[in-house]
């Protein structure tokens, strides 16, 4: 099969992409919470934006990976010794997955490094879908498309040495605006997806969000890992069963574009958040805050914050004002800004995965 495979990427680079997203109720999503939170019916709700990250697959010298990603160092092995501690462990770990040497994998991200968007998780899941074009081309089926999420999160918590959650893989293939219900694996469905908003009212909706990277890279790791050593300990469980409130309520709010409501359930999750971990925000993430409530919107951290992206959803005329605020306050932050995005419908692409939609 390897010639196979270096001829078609002679001919012609495999390209797949997919997109990143926005969140509330992260963390639910972790067996760790699910579980034992099942009689609450935890959900977490993600919409997917037009930040895509596209992985590309190339012909390299034989016996070899190379992987090339921007905001990271260019980095090559020999096929049977790709380390998966490597800052890009997770890709290689996929590399070894499919193990076909000779290939040049590139990754072009179009949301900022470690933005807390979701963007490993996504690069994994375009990579994956690479791969699945690459298999397609011989004639091969490498992965059913609605596998595809369970594949690319099992590759990463079995390398992450920490419980991971799924939201962000979900995201990525599905695309849209959906609430995510966790079953856990004693019943038929992992997952159940429910759509919110209609694509005919995507452009309605990004009038009303608004996305700043703060120029601080995230770390979800030291964050994600005391929420759930917190809750194993038997710490805070009242306060995630509240977080599942918000989130559900925040969700029924969106899909009837009631932002006065909406605004209110997303900033009581985060004032919860904040009272677990006040790492989350930052010295420039409270001032993004502070100045989206003086607006009357709601603004949150992105994934698990520490760093990263922070995003606000309001009525379209105040966050009109909002964005001209926080551009302000962004000025003197190095690498600072507001990024520009509409939310995807699209997932990954070339793909129409089936969920176990309600």
């Amino acid at each position: 099969m390897q010639e196979s495979v270096q001829d078609i990427l002679e001919e012609g680079a495999v390209i797949a992409s997919a997109p990143c997203r926005l969140d509330v109720g992260g963390t639910l999503d972790i067996g760790s919470f699910y579980y034992p939170l099942a009689s609450l019916a935890p959900c977490t709700l993600n919409m997917a934006i037009n930040l895509r990250t596209t992985v590309q697959l190339s012909p390299h010298r034989s016996g070899f990976i190379k992987i090339s990603s921007r905001g990271f160092e260019s980095a090559e092995y020999p096929i049977d010794h790709l380390p998966f501690d490597h800052p890009m462990g997770l890709m290689f770990a996929i590399a070894a997955y499919f193990h076909i040497d000779g290939i040049h994998i590139r990754i072009d991200s179009a949301s900022p490094p470690r933005s807390a968007l979701g963007g490993s998780s996504v690069a994994a899941v375009a990579m994956i879908g690479a791969y699945k074009r690459l298999y397609a081309r011989l004639n091969q089926i490498l992965v059913p498309d609605e596998r595809i999420p369970l594949l690319a999160h099992a590759i990463e918590e079995s390398i992450a040495g920490i419980p991971c959650g799924l939201q962000d893989h979900l995201a990525a293939v599905y695309g849209g605006v959906n609430l995510w219900h966790w079953n856990g694996k004693g019943l038929k469905e992992l997952y159940k997806q429910e759509p919110l908003i209609s694509e005919d009212q995507y452009s309605l909706l990004d009038k009303s969000l608004l996305l700043a990277y703060c120029g601080i890279p995230h770390a979800s790791k030291d964050i994600n890992g005391k929420w759930v050593r917190q809750f194993l300990a038997g710490d805070f469980r009242s306060e995630w069963a509240e977080i599942i409130q918000c989130t559900r309520e925040f969700a029924n709010a969106l899909r009837a574009f009631d932002f006065e409501r909406a605004v209110h359930w997303i900033n009581r999750e985060t004032d919860i958040r904040r009272r677990l971990t006040p790492e989350v925000l930052d010295g420039t993430g409270r001032e993004l805050v502070i100045s989206a409530r003086d607006m009357r919107c709601g603004a949150r951290f992105c994934g698990a914050g520490g760093g990263g992206c922070l995003w606000a959803v309001g009525d379209s005329p105040r966050i009109s004002e909002l964005q001209e605020k926080w551009k302000y306050l962004l000025r003197s932050e190095k690498d600072a800004k507001i990024l520009e995005f509409s939310v995807d419908g699209a997932g990954l692409s070339g793909f129409a995965p089936n969920a176990h939609v309600i």
